[in-house]
């Protein structure tokens, strides 16, 4: 229970079963503002005794008894003092919070909600009190330097969370309700102008907002576009001419071309390395009658590979590829070239400095998960502390355990 705290008592609430423990602070014990943590004069007793749930012993469930008082915060004003047993406004101990926080992390919600007893609702303020303690301990925007910025869908309605992620530790740093430039706007206010001028890479898609974003709040950095967004541009061009291509052949009456152009989607879609003997086939066929959108086809993995390559030698490969493009007489292809030449800064950056989203999506793809599990949280404020104790390093290690 720790050395701040005096245990004066043990009495069984035969009405429910229960253990009470009565507990005080050590009477030489400072007193302090139990939300911001400085010390602060006594101000009243507040409003008495109250209990906290503890951990079950055995099979019946604890709880701890002990005094609340006030303190007149110079902040806060009065609050009720900080005790070595409980976080400010929780109504469980704090060990019995970290084994529920790390239980969200490593378990199912049922096996949370029955192995602890507590409703799922509950899981989510313990959460978001953990974090918020963690996150109050130290600096969670201390060194960063490269930066991934990215965002999910996590409700019906187009929902999102906007997210930030340090390229240098992979931990999820930043996540807020909202897709637009207030929101991302958030971040920036809460790293200051001095933490924003230590930015040196930011990694994103290409929406032009965020690059605003970027450009005027991070002046030092480089942004770098995420090649994945670029390769899925020249897939939906690839698309484009194979839709074009099989509705002239549809037209013209051509219904046995129309359907083959129709079955060769995936064969033209997939990397030629993941293609299996019947779509390499369906490609040599491609090549063989319809020269058009076998280059669509090279046009599109030339791209691929220009990524593939990066450094030097991707971006003179984009550059041909650009020559390329261009003369290709694709509509399609020829509207990517201009696209492209538009974030060309931002290209380059990726290619020169190695830099993409995998990280952020890798992170989102982990989120989704989270997403799932956190259905029925009403707040998104608790899917928030949920993700950051799970990907941002705030779990703690179960009570009595050393961290792994």
């Amino acid at each position: 229970m720790g050395n701040d705290t005096v245990i004066e008592g043990v009495d069984w609430d035969a009405e429910r079963d229960a253990l009470v423990v009565s507990v005080r602070p050590r009477k030489n014990a400072k007193l302090t503002c139990g939300r911001c943590g400085r010390p602060a004069p006594g101000y009243d007793q507040g409003e008495g005794r109250r209990e906290w749930r503890a951990m079950d012993v055995g099979e019946v469930k604890a709880y701890l008894e002990g005094p609340a008082p006030r303190v007149a915060c110079p902040v806060h004003g009065p609050r009720v003092a900080g005790l070595p047993w409980a976080r400010h406004g929780a109504r469980q101990v704090r060990w019995f919070e970290d084994q529920v926080a790390w239980l969200a992390v490593h378990t199912s919600k049922t096996a949370v909600m029955v192995l602890m007893r507590i409703a799922w609702r509950t899981v989510g303020s313990i959460v978001a009190r953990v974090v918020d303690e963690g996150r109050a301990a130290r600096d969670p925007f201390d060194g960063l330097r490269r930066i991934g910025i990215d965002e999910i869908s996590y409700k019906r309605g187009h929902r999102y969370l906007m997210v930030v992620v340090d390229h240098d530790t992979g931990r999820l740093v930043w996540a807020a309700a909202g897709h637009d430039k207030a929101t991302l706007g958030q971040f920036f206010d809460l790293l200051g102008a001095e933490r924003c001028a230590q930015i040196r890479l930011v990694s994103a898609d290409a929406l032009e907002w965020i690059g605003e974003m970027v450009r005027d709040r991070c002046r030092r950095a480089r942004l770098c576009t995420d090649p994945f967004h670029v390769v899925k541009w020249a897939t939906e061009a690839l698309d484009q001419v194979r839709r074009q291509v099989w509705n002239d052949a549809r037209r013209c009456g051509q219904k046995a071309l129309a359907k083959e152009l129709k079955g060769a989607r995936f064969a033209l879609w997939k990397n030629p390395e993941d293609l299996t003997a019947r779509q390499d086939a369906k490609l040599a066929w491609v090549a063989a009658t319809n020269k058009r959108l076998y280059r669509a086809y090279l046009l599109k993995e030339q791209l691929r590979q220009v990524f593939a390559l990066k450094g030097q030698a991707g971006v003179a490969l984009l550059k041909r590829w650009l020559a390329w493009a261009s003369r290709s007489k694709l509509a399609a292809f020829v509207e990517l070239a201009r696209r492209i030449r538009k974030n060309l800064p931002g290209i380059h950056a990726a290619l020169t400095e190695g830099l993409s989203n995998a990280l952020v999506e890798s992170t989102n793809t982990k989120l989704r998960v989270l997403t799932r599990m956190a259905f029925g949280f009403k707040k998104p404020e608790h899917l928030i502390a949920l993700a950051l104790l799970d990907r941002g390093g705030y779990c703690p290690p179960l009570p009595g355990r050393a961290a792994a």
